[in-house]
């Protein structure tokens, strides 16, 4: 047994050093291709394999069918910031409608207001052509991205496609008329006049119990009828 060899190692000072282990160097990250799943975009959860994204779905009212709802045409006519704060309201359920119609009011509106202002008390000429068109650029390329997002919010919500083109570009040409359309979309897919199916149980119907039937129960038996007990013998 003295002869045979140790099963452990013996170690000297003259063993050569062992590379040193950098800091971390051990807590590296591993790739492993099975958990190498698709991702939602939204909120990053993994997605099963058979998954497949909604299809794009068309708008259900045009971006000219104003006159299909006379009231939201009106208020985006007159007071588009308050329609735009409504709609706005209607899809984040956490923003009250008056945030983004302030926002609205002094982004366009005001930009409008400026330029408008400028040129009745100031007159159009070349030292105050450029405030004008700053203004009225201002509030059109607010009007573009600003609104824009809103209505690209709404189209990823309800999974609508660019129609006629692309959000910021539609409120850059028809902001008016945009505003009615997203309007018009979500009345139409937040209607009130929709009713869930509801089941209705109705409870059954309470029992009482009649005097006659108690004086009955606690008569005693008739002396006629007794009850006749034989015993057998097994």
């Amino acid at each position: 047994m003295a002869d045979a060899q140790s099963r452990y190692v013996k170690l000297t000072k003259d063993q050569a050093p062992l590379e040193d282990i950098r800091p971390g160097e051990l807590n590296q990250p591993i790739d492993v291709p099975q958990l190498h799943v698709r991702k939602c975009n939204e909120c990053g959860q993994p997605l099963p394999e058979n998954f497949e994204p909604p299809a794009v779905e068309p708008w259900t009212t045009g971006i000219f069918g104003c006159a299909e709802d006379t009231e939201s045409c009106w208020t985006g006519l007159f007071c588009p910031c308050v329609l735009f704060g409504r709609n706005i309201e209607n899809l984040r359920d956490d923003t009250p409608w008056t945030t983004p119609c302030i926002c609205h009011a002094i982004c366009v509106e005001g930009g409008i207001a400026l330029a408008a202002a400028t040129a009745v008390f100031h007159g159009i000429d070349p030292r105050t052509s450029f405030l004008i068109c700053e203004g009225l650029l201002f509030a059109w390329w607010m009007c573009g991205i600003y609104t824009g997002l809103a209505r690209q919010s709404l189209q990823k919500k309800y999974h609508l496609k660019n129609s006629p083109c692309d959000p910021c570009m539609v409120h850059c040409c028809m902001h008016w008329c945009a505003l009615c359309q997203e309007h018009r979309e979500m009345k139409g897919r937040l209607s009130d006049d929709f009713v869930m199916p509801m089941t209705i149980i109705n409870p059954p119907p309470v029992q009482e119990m009649s005097s006659a039937c108690e004086n009955q129960d606690s008569a005693p038996p008739p002396s006629g009828s007794s009850t006749n007990l034989e015993m057998q013998a097994l």
